[in-house]
């Protein structure tokens, strides 16, 4: 039996048929592994030692609402156990960064799924730069003039996201004009001093925006997640619906390119966006659509993550 941490948002409030760290957790505890969960603001760090107030599973079943029991909160010495998920979802925030701060100092004796200074040192829509062969158009700028100049090179067409957003949240397409983009600029600033994220639009979102899974930089399988009527963004929080999809030739190549990078940085899961034949995401800091691909494809990342813990049992972190 091994013991393993979740660092998560409220599991109480989780939906058990689409939660990808619920599922996670559901498999380890299947297999009889001893579970604790515990909430990023419940970390602590003194003198080098790394806990957590901390709450056992006794129980968990897919049972909405019904679906965890926690023991009483104790203090958990996060070096005694065997792995650590690094699972609370974005933003990518000062908050989330100490978490990965703090928890760089339980390796390599203790697995932590994803590595957490590569967390801290990938954030999606930038790491995504490193591959440039791969993406779409793409700008990262708080430059009024840079947005306009670009937005004239792109057929007057194009996408406006934060840098650290998620969930598809605050992305704007703009096109034909671009009388609004100094409000735009402004209302982004109220919530910080991040550059913005600029990209041609592809209109090949309209077909789908492929979440593309790889486990130890490996791609197990995808889904593609289809906008609402009149929406350009496909993400599920933001009313996108998921339906099968097969792992193309260029998705194969793409994975090809990337794999080997995610792998030497300890990136265990990892899911990518893809939208027509452009990379646009490389998501590892809590990705999602593990619960949808096993229903449309039959394979279980979970249980795959599983494995990989239980492979490491006695190893020395997830820097192999």
């Amino acid at each position: 039996m091994l013991t393993i941490a979740f660092q998560m948002d409220p599991i109480t409030g989780v939906d058990v048929n689409a939660d990808s760290t619920f599922d996670i957790a559901l498999e380890a505890f299947g297999r009889g592994h001893d579970i604790w969960i515990y909430e990023p603001g419940h970390l602590s760090l003194e003198d080098g030692k790394v806990r957590a107030l901390a709450q056992r599973v006794p129980a968990m079943q897919r049972v909405q609402g019904e679906h965890v029991a926690l023991s009483e909160p104790e203090v958990l010495d996060l070096h005694e156990v065997d792995a650590v998920f690094l699972r609370q979802d974005p933003p990518f925030d000062m908050g989330y960064i100490a978490t990965t701060h703090i928890l760089e100092h339980l390796m390599p004796e203790v697995l932590v799924v994803n590595d957490p200074r590569h967390v801290r040192d990938t954030p999606e829509k930038l790491f995504v730069t490193r591959f440039e062969s791969v993406m779409p158009p793409t700008l990262i700028t708080s430059s009024e003039s840079d947005i306009r100049d670009f937005f004239e090179r792109h057929d007057r067409d194009i996408i406006v996201k934060p840098l650290f957003g998620n969930g598809g949240a605050g992305v704007f397409r703009i096109r034909q004009t671009m009388e609004n983009i100094a409000s735009l600029i402004e209302l982004f600033g109220r919530t910080g001093r991040d550059p913005l994220m600029v990209q041609a639009f592809v209109p090949d979102v309209s077909q789908g925006d492929k979440r593309v899974i790889l486990v130890d930089g490996e791609p197990v399988g995808a889904i593609n997640r289809i906008p609402a009527e009149g929406e350009i963004r496909a993400n599920m929080h933001a009313g996108g619906r998921a339906a099968p999809s097969d792992l193309t030739r260029r998705d194969l190549d793409i994975c090809r390119l990337i794999g080997p990078e995610l792998k030497h940085r300890g990136l265990v899961f990892a899911g990518i966006d893809v939208i027509g034949d452009y990379l646009t995401e490389i998501n590892v800091t809590s990705p999602t659509g593990i619960q949808e691909l096993r229903r449309f494809s039959g394979v279980d990342v979970s249980a795959l993550l599983v494995n990989r813990v239980e492979d490491n049992r006695g190893g020395a972190g997830v820097n192999l």
